[in-house]
């Protein structure tokens, strides 16, 4: 029998052993990514240019989370899932709509969780989730949805200033209940300290070796989508490379005629054949 990743079972993980996070945002990738053994499966609004083609992330609508987010929530069963909030599903003025938009995640999709980008000011927002019951990943630093306010795709943390706001965010969001602090695009030393002053895990991806998890774009990481613009990611693949060679053998089949062949297709009876007026 699977048994299934828990928050606890990963808090406890924290300054013992890492815990690894990659994205899923459909059934074949969910099934293979829960069965590598990967602790934690997110669906990101990184969707929005992964799957649907989108310049970035802020047109990807809650609907749109929730249909791919179905899909992994039926297919994985060992992973700790994690639904992402896109942008405007929670805004400081409406906890309310925070948390029915939090709560879709759960009783439509079959996640565990929420991921939302966030600052010391959402922290009202966290509280308000987490005391309906829904369990909470704060995502600081790089937001990519609030991108062009804080200067572009481009690391932060690394003044004085923003390094502080950084921890000042961590913190606030760990009391507000956070069960675990994403960071992105930070100084690995940052990242590290961070770290250290939080009682819960943190999760990198561009933030050092001392992240208590890491987490990728999974189909960055094979070679199926180009990537950010940020050197976040190690190519552990080339499947882009690998199926495009494959289509191009069937579209080179299909022409040479060699495709299909006789396994590839059906018998009918001479009888049949004898018998028909065509």
């Amino acid at each position: 029998m699977t048994t299934k990743v828990t928050i606890p079972a990963l808090q406890a993980r924290k300054g013992s052993s890492k815990f690894t996070m990659l994205t899923a945002y459909d059934a074949p990738f969910a099934r293979l990514v829960d069965e590598a053994g990967i602790d934690v499966i997110l669906v990101g609004d990184s969707l929005g240019m992964v799957m649907l083609g989108y310049a970035g992330t802020a047109p990807v609508t809650m609907d749109e989370m929730i249909h791919h987010a179905r899909a992994v929530g039926r297919t994985a069963k060992r992973a700790l899932l994690v639904g992402d909030m896109p942008f405007l599903a929670y805004q400081l003025h409406d906890p309310a709509e925070a948390v029915r938009n939090a709560a879709r995640h759960i009783k439509e999709a079959g996640m565990d969780c929420v991921k939302l980008e966030a600052t010391a000011k959402h922290a009202p927002l966290v509280r308000a989730i987490v005391d309906a019951g829904i369990a909470v990943v704060a995502h600081i630093g790089l937001t990519p949805q609030t991108a062009a306010s804080l200067g572009g795709m481009t690391v932060q943390g690394g003044s004085l200033e923003q390094a502080r706001a950084l921890v000042a965010d961590a913190l606030a969001l760990e009391e507000a209940g956070a069960w675990a602090v994403l960071l992105e695009a930070v100084p690995a030393a940052l990242a590290q300290r961070i770290t250290a002053r939080l009682r819960v895990p943190t999760i990198g991806i561009g933030a050092g070796l001392d992240c208590d998890g890491q987490v990728l774009v999974t189909h960055e990481m094979l070679g199926l989508f180009p990537g950010f613009g940020l050197p976040f990611g190690k190519r552990y693949a080339e499947a882009g490379d690998f199926i495009s060679q494959g289509i191009r053998q069937y579209a080179a089949d299909v022409m040479s005629g060699s495709f299909p062949e006789a396994a590839n297709s059906f018998d009918i009876g001479q009888d049949v054949l004898d018998a028909l007026d065509v």
